[in-house]
């Protein structure tokens, strides 16, 4: 039974992964550069000839190149592995399969340290670390994002796999260790810098239990780890740069760190890790106010534990030193801590029928573990797949108002909220024809029409109402000052439509007034999209029993708001 049991909940992990890409295809700004050097890699592949102006001419990160360079390594890796699907696909879409790509790299990380926690602690705590993981919505949600630090997230859990405790001979974990050391190392250089921190916490604890030397393990790991991430990062994103040498994540490290321009984006206090993302990105509270405590105290599991919470707790506490602080930045912790709270959650379950203690335990671990995924898949998913109304509005524009327009030529202009949430190239309709006064490469619609679009930031340039005389379409934030330029420019313009997005998660009373038809659209979307009209019409009767049954009336909704306003030119 418990093979089964597990085997199902390997299977969940790559198939979560995917059901949440489904749901949410779309990115946010901070996912931008990766996203847009996928398409341009796969649209205009990698010049040989006149290097600069093509890459100029073509590239997204030659107009916006963001405050410092990243690396291209990810996106050529990507690029790579979807060229063959869409050379025999034409119709796929090639940013959900490009993610996909990616979600499934971090899926089978996760299921290769599920597998090495198997081996290492046996069964049932593997079993309890795949409902865990399993439960927790930033790693399932993020898998297929491109970010830096989750093409980071894959390389090192496979890294941090290789330090598990399986039974295998000292000099064949000699190795294991050595290869982790090298895997961390090359990503630390090549995708995020504070992985380095990572990897000296785990180097120094090896170090300090003996089981590695730093002539045999530590040097050669290091060395080979440097010559590989640099001569990589270097060769490849000197040439896409055009900037020789060049090395983004030194760059990033200077900028952020050393210079503390990071502190920009807002500065949290010390212990927000500890008391605010830690327990975000674990989600079950179970997990880390039972399972992590009750796993150092019995003395069975108290070593292992040990040797999964420290390294990651030390790398914590000095990365707390620097001002700036995001979940994202401290994502690779959470393999280890889930697998330490598996551990007590093993002890207890393993031993539910020797007192009542360990049976209300047990009982409180399935209930918070289905909670967790409860406010995972029905709250927290929906409420960030509403958030990507710069996506809708294009996809919106593109299909309802200019779908039989017989303009030779479309000119959008898309607004700074439009492009955060969702509005990438790949969204676009694509052309041949090369990008002109800030205007992205675009081509024909099914009717001929010629795409462009335009992304201006300058406030100066888009004061002038002559500015606004070259767009047919606008995409614009209600009430923002890109509206109200346009309601004082020489042309009229009107309303074609409004795009809404997520503003808030409302608790339901059982004798609220509102309309009902106002609520459940979000959820009821996303069911249809993953399981069809007959899950839909499921989904619509089960929750209505559970509303009326169980919950008194009281229901969680997403609530929405107009974002994105979709003007038209009046000709």
């Amino acid at each position: 039974m418990e093979r089964i049991v597990e085997s199902l909940l390997l299977l969940s992990i790559p198939a979560l992964i995917l059901v949440h890409l489904a749901v949410a295809p779309y990115t946010k700004v901070e996912e931008s550069f990766h996203i847009q050097a996928v398409h341009d890699i796969l649209s205009y592949g990698i010049p040989t000839e006149n290097v600069t102006q093509y890459l100029q001419s073509h590239y997204d990160h030659f107009s916006f190149p963001g405050a410092v360079p990243r690396t291209f390594i990810g996106a050529v890796v990507l690029a790579g592995i979807s060229r063959p699907v869409a050379w025999l696909n034409s119709n796929v879409d090639r940013q959900v399969l490009a993610r996909a790509i990616l979600g499934l790299f971090n899926g089978v990380a996760l299921l290769s340290y599920a597998t090495a926690v198997r081996r290492a602690f046996g069964r049932s705590t593997s079993i309890w670390y795949l409902a865990f993981q399993a439960s927790q919505f930033h790693v399932i949600y993020y898998a297929s994002r491109t970010l830096s630090n989750m093409f980071a997230f894959g390389i090192s859990t496979l890294a941090m796999r290789l330090l598990l405790p399986e039974p295998i001979p000292r000099e064949t974990y000699k190795k294991r260790c050595c290869l982790s050391l090298f895997l961390l190392t090359v990503a630390g250089i090549v995708f995020r810098s504070e992985i380095a921190l990572l990897l000296a916490a785990h180097t120094l604890f090896l170090l300090f239990t003996k089981r590695i030397g730093i002539q045999r393990e530590i040097i050669p790991a290091g060395i080979a780890g440097l010559l590989v991430g640099l001569t990589s990062t270097i060769l490849v994103d000197s040439f896409f740069w055009q900037q020789f040498p060049l090395w983004p994540e030194f760059a990033a490290f200077k900028f952020n760190v050393i210079s503390g321009q990071a502190s920009a984006w807002g500065t949290n206090p010390w212990h927000f890790y500890f008391l605010n993302a830690g327990p975000r990105l674990l989600l079950n509270p179970f997990t880390y106010l039972v399972g992590i405590p009750l796993s150092l105290i019995y003395p069975s599991t108290r070593f292992a534990s040990l040797q999964l919470l420290v390294p990651s707790l030390v790398f914590v506490a000095v990365y707390s030193i620097q001002p700036h602080k995001e979940w994202r930045f401290i994502v690779y912790i959470i393999p280890p801590l889930t697998a330490s709270s598996a551990l007590g959650a093993s002890y207890i379950w393993t031993h539910r029928t020797k007192s009542l203690i360990y049976r209300l335990l047990s009982l409180c671990m399935i209930l918070s573990t289905i909670a967790a995924f409860s406010l995972s898949s029905f709250v927290l998913l929906p409420a960030s797949a509403a958030n990507y109304p710069g996506a809708h509005a294009l996809r919106l524009l593109h299909h309802s108002h200019a779908h039989n327009s017989s303009q030779p030529e479309i000119s959008v202009y898309l607004g700074n909220l439009a492009c955060q949430t969702g509005v990438t190239r790949f969204v676009q309709i694509p052309s041949s024809s090369i990008a002109v006064e800030g205007h992205f490469p675009t081509s024909s619609d099914g009717n001929s029409s010629i795409w462009k679009y335009d992304k201006t930031e300058d406030e100066h340039t888009k004061s002038s109402a002559s500015f606004w005389e070259k767009f047919d379409y606008a995409l614009v934030e209600p009430g923002s000052d890109d509206e109200k330029s346009l309601a004082t420019s020489d042309s009229p313009w009107e309303d074609a439509d409004v795009v809404r997005g997520f503003a808030g998660v409302t608790v339901l009373r059982p004798n609220h007034t509102d309309d009902e038809k106002e609520h459940g659209q979000v959820e009821e979307k996303i069911v249809e999209t993953v399981f069809g009209s007959g899950g839909l019409r499921a989904w619509k009767v089960g929750g209505g029993f559970i509303r009326r049954a169980l919950t008194r009336g009281w229901w969680v909704d997403v609530r929405m708001e107009p974002k994105i306003k979709i003007m038209r030119r009046v000709h």
